[in-house]
């Protein structure tokens, strides 16, 4: 058994290399998949949704993989690819203030009118109420994260960790969002 992961895993790193974007797309929206299968479970969800999945897997797919992938490129331009302390703060101060806060935007406004098809202006209510809360939050966990990827993890590694990480963080959202949504029902 441990020749086929191990063949799987540099099956795996050979298309990292040859298609980055593809890979990274492709596995964003499977770890989309796992989060909302356990968020499903979590919040007492007998029979899986499969729309609001595959929905999800469109989101990983179309989105955080290819946002990740170029944010991560231009940040290491941006920075010259250093990883010393001062250089990893300011790529972690920039990326909390700008993708952070635009993540978190997109997803609440992605759920609320793509998932569960709710009018404009409750999404934008729920928006307005809800994003402090959540926004800080993120701040509270993703600096840490951040820290880490770009202390640590290289460049080509660096979305897939935090993909694996947002795997539990989009946990959190949708939980987050469906308590929401229950109590406005």
């Amino acid at each position: 058994m441990g020749s086929i992961a191990k063949k799987g895993l540099q099956q795996y790193l050979l298309q990292l290399h040859h298609h980055p974007l593809r890979t990274k797309a492709i596995t964003a929206g499977v770890l989309s998949a796992i989060s909302d299968i356990a968020a499903q479970k979590l919040t007492g969800i007998k029979k899986l949704q499969l729309r609001r999945l595959l929905l999800k897997v469109l989101f990983g797919f179309a989105y955080l993989g290819p946002f990740g992938h170029f944010l991560h490129i231009l940040l290491d331009k941006i920075f010259k690819g250093k990883k010393d302390t001062k250089t990893v703060a300011k790529k972690v101060t920039l990326e909390q203030l700008t993708s952070s806060p635009w993540n978190n935007l997109v997803f609440m406004i992605y759920y609320g009118l793509v998932i569960e098809g709710r009018p404009w202006t409750h999404v934008k209510a729920k928006v307005r109420k809800d994003y402090p809360s959540v926004q800080f939050t993120s701040w509270t966990f993703w600096p840490v994260v951040s820290w880490v990827n770009h202390q640590y993890v290289p460049l080509q590694f660096r979305v897939i960790f935090q993909s694996i990480i947002a795997c539990g963080w989009g946990i959190f959202l949708n939980l987050q969002a469906r308590s929401v949504a229950l109590t406005k029902g």
